[in-house]
């Protein structure tokens, strides 16, 4: 058969990467030799490769990441407490399989939403879904789908991602609604999924943060004490940068 017939049929089927792969080997002399088991395989790795690369830009743009991050471009030199065995131990991903949770901490510009960005990108090319918000643009949202009747359907988008982004929460009091809301998205992730919460207030302060006493318990029991913490200091980064 010519080549062309081919590639159209690969095409007629969706397989992308099989007739990329296809004209690389054909282009190739050295690939003569190959066998037909062995173009075969060639060819099923690049369909494999494409299919897996559209699947991670897919969950990135669901995602949302507010920064471009990755693990491998953490910087463990800064002067800030990241321990470097625990974070890559994260970057394993099974806490989230496990459904446990990370809480980074923090005084403004040490890195903490970049590192959570960093996880979830790594959650991303894992094969997990992600979602990343804002805490109090998160809370505003909310709100607004508790007055026009989305609010059900907003918590359902939350709760079915394996990996739930809470970002610079903290450290206005929350309000009673705010307090609930935090309850519903903390109880309905409970052994179903995972949490990264950052936030400049020590995790010692969050039952002032929450406000309200018995829901404080409520949360933080199934928030706090099996999670993973990563309490970070010292001074901004974005500072040191500026005076370098």
């Amino acid at each position: 058969m010519l080549h062309h017939p081919i590639l159209e049929r690969l095409h007629e089927l969706g397989l992308e990467g099989m007739v990329k792969g296809f004209r690389d080997l054909a282009a190739n002399t050295e690939s003569r030799g190959l066998d037909h088991a062995e173009w075969l395989g060639l060819l099923l790795e690049q369909e494999v490769t494409l299919r897996q690369q559209k699947r991670f830009e897919a969950r990135t743009r669901t995602a949302k990441l507010r920064q471009a991050a990755s693990m491998e471009d953490v910087n463990y030199k800064a002067a800030r407490g990241l321990d470097r065995t625990l974070f890559l131990r994260l970057a394993s991903c099974d806490w989230i399989r496990e459904h446990r949770h990370c809480l980074i901490t923090g005084p403004c510009g040490v890195g903490k939403s970049w590192l959570a960005c960093a996880l979830g990108d790594k959650a991303c090319r894992e094969n997990l879904s992600v979602l990343y918000q804002r805490s109090s643009r998160l809370f505003a949202a909310l709100a607004l789908a508790r007055g026009d009747g989305r609010y059900a359907r907003l918590m359902r988008q939350l709760t079915r991602v394996d990996l739930l982004i809470l970002d610079d929460w903290g450290p206005e009091p929350l309000t009673a609604e705010q307090r609930r809301d935090l309850l519903e998205i903390v109880d309905d992730r409970y052994d179903r999924g995972s949490l990264i919460i950052t936030s400049q207030v020590p995790i010692e302060r969050w039952y002032e943060t929450v406000g309200d006493p018995t829901l404080a318990d409520a949360i933080l029991d199934r928030l706090v004490h099996s999670a993973y913490r990563i309490e970070l200091k010292g001074e901004s980064l974005r500072k040191q940068r500026a005076a370098a």
